[in-house]
């Protein structure tokens, strides 16, 4: 009886490890591009409905497993910029990158709220990404030229600001002239700052959908970022990641091109809880990495 028992036993334990074998070769490790350590929480202030504070912010970024966030902002945000660096910094989240919009308002100078921005990442030590937006009227009425020395000389100002707390500088991919990568790298090489970036934005960059490949490739020198989001061609540029005709042939042509960067996960929809944004999106994320 014995015997039997131990045989059996045996014969258990064979087979325990021959079916964790074939877990292991059909369950691929997740790519290290999508790993949560390097995904970056985007868009999750101005449009979270439940409004959240700092504190209530960071506790909800631990809890989805994020370690990153980009921070976006509207003007009755920033005085409670300083609590949000000290709080990430609490909570182990690491502040990726700052926002920065500039509208024909700040064209040749600094907004309050730009100057409030520099001022509090030198008071708090931190050096961060600075992601530039640039509304299109800050270039109109300009020819190609024209628009590339005078985003450039902007683009400069910024830079040596960035510069006090240790900060780098990041062009926005948003709309309009300076959303075009060519334009992108015309203006970074006007400059010549060796250390600026891009941040790709594919919610804001539906015309680049049928050339992804070769934008990337135009990019990829200065790329440092790639927020995802769903795509569909003339449809709502703000749908979770999945909901789209086009974003997974987009991340797979990521993976193949060799980018090593961060993914944003953003949380913008409007008057949504952003905790289900994000959980949405990274539900759709990984049904696609699933599939690929």
């Amino acid at each position: 009886m014995k015997i039997k028992i131990l045989s059996f036993t045996l014969l258990a334990f064979i087979l325990h490890l021959l079916v964790s074998c074939q877990q292991d070769q059909i369950t691929p490790e997740p790519h290290p591009l999508f790993s949560m350590d390097n995904l970056v929480a985007w868009c999750i202030i101005p449009y979270d409905n439940q409004n959240r504070s700092p504190q209530e912010r960071a506790v909800m970024l631990n809890e989805l497993g994020f370690s990153k966030m980009a921070y976006d902002w509207r003007t009755e945000h920033l005085p409670g910029f300083s609590e949000e660096i000290q709080i990430l910094q609490e909570h182990g989240i690491e502040l990726t990158a700052v926002w920065l919009w500039i509208d024909a308002r700040a064209a040749d100078g600094f907004l309050p709220e730009h100057d409030l921005i520099f001022d509090t990442l030198v008071d708090e030590g931190v050096s961060t990404r600075i992601w530039v937006g640039m509304h299109q009227n800050v270039y109109e009425g300009l020819d190609d030229d024209e628009k590339v020395n005078h985003v450039s000389g902007i683009i400069h100002r910024i830079h040596e600001r960035a510069q006090n707390s240790g900060s780098q500088v990041s062009l926005y991919t948003h709309q309009g002239w300076l959303g075009i990568p060519e334009n992108q790298v015309r203006v970074i090489k006007a400059t010549g700052l060796d250390d600026l970036g891009i941040a790709f934005n594919f919610h804001h960059s539906h015309n680049q959908i049928h050339r992804f490949a070769e934008a990337l490739e135009i990019m990829m020198p200065w790329l440092e970022t790639v927020n995802l989001n769903g795509m569909e061609i003339n449809g709502d540029q703000i749908l979770d990641i999945g909901k789209g005709d086009y974003e997974k042939e987009m991340i797979e042509t990521l993976i193949r091109s060799g980018y090593s960067g961060h993914i944003g996960i953003i949380g913008h929809t409007y008057d949504e809880d952003v905790h289900e944004v994000l959980e949405r999106n990274l539900s759709g994320l990984n049904k696609i990495l699933a599939e690929i």
